[in-house]
């Protein structure tokens, strides 16, 4: 379901189930998370590439999983409501598994990238694609509300009003839209010129001090949470930390 290759210090995880669209079942998720905490302990890895194999980049959820759900109602309302909240949060937790990853993740977009799809690459650092990829919110769809991260990351991504609309409509938004709304980098013609775009780009990450990259991604991530002025203060001390060697962990 989920291949991992290492090879000049990047990592390509790779979803490998293209005759569903690269939909995850549960054991898609969970293998996700264990990918993504592997390549994270990995100091041969300094840089992971998400990419997707066959015409689509991932479908999101696998239907099946929700009607195993509603399979595996409890006996009272209290208890389906905390099985129905555990379980979203460990897929939240697979999906964070890509933001708390120390490296940075570049995804690699082709066709869908739907539902579940799209909360995915919104925990990943940069996001390129192919021309005729699209992006769709699709759970209002299914009468869900989007819960397993797209709500609280594409905002940092998008202008509001457009992640209001993509969320409240389940429309699709293709490449150049994505482009020029800054969802993505860049686009690229077809799947073959996109991987070997995306290779040239982590391989010049790849060349750069391990250390000063993690810890690039990890102020990126801090300042969504805080002021302007507290992550001045942090990133003085992370610096100084990191020039020094202080607080070194074997």
């Amino acid at each position: 379901m989920l291949q991992t290759t290492i090879s000049a210090n990047i990592a390509t995880l790779t979803f490998t189930a293209p005759e569903r669209a690269n939909a995850l079942d549960e054991a898609g998720w969970e293998a996700m998370r264990l990918a993504f905490v592997a390549v994270d302990k990995d100091p041969d890895v300094h840089v992971v590439i998400l990419a997707g194999e066959g015409k689509h980049f991932c479908a999101g959820m696998d239907l099946a999983v929700l009607g195993s759900l509603q399979q595996r109602m409890a006996p009272t309302p209290e208890e389906t409501r905390a099985q129905l909240i555990t379980f979203i949060e460990h897929i939240q937790a697979c999906i964070t598994a890509i933001e708390a990853c120390r490296k940075p993740v570049l995804a690699a977009i082709q066709g869908g990238c739907i539902g579940g799809g799209v909360d995915i690459v919104t925990a990943c650092d940069i996001r390129y694609c192919t021309e005729d990829a699209y992006f769709t919110v699709k759970e209002v769809d299914f009468g869900i509300v989007a819960d397993i991260g797209t709500l609280q990351r594409l905002p940092f991504l998008l202008p509001p009003g457009l992640v209001s609309e993509l969320a409240f409509t389940g429309r699709k938004m293709y490449g150049a839209e994505a482009l020029s709304a800054g969802l993505v980098n860049q686009i690229y013609p077809d799947q073959a010129a996109m991987l070997a775009g995306v290779r040239t780009i982590a391989a010049a990450i790849a060349s750069k001090p391990p250390k000063v990259i993690e810890g690039i991604k990890h102020n990126l991530l801090y300042q969504r949470e805080h002021s302007t002025t507290e992550s001045l203060a942090y990133v003085a001390r992370f610096s100084a930390d990191l020039l020094t060697g202080f607080g070194k962990e074997d």
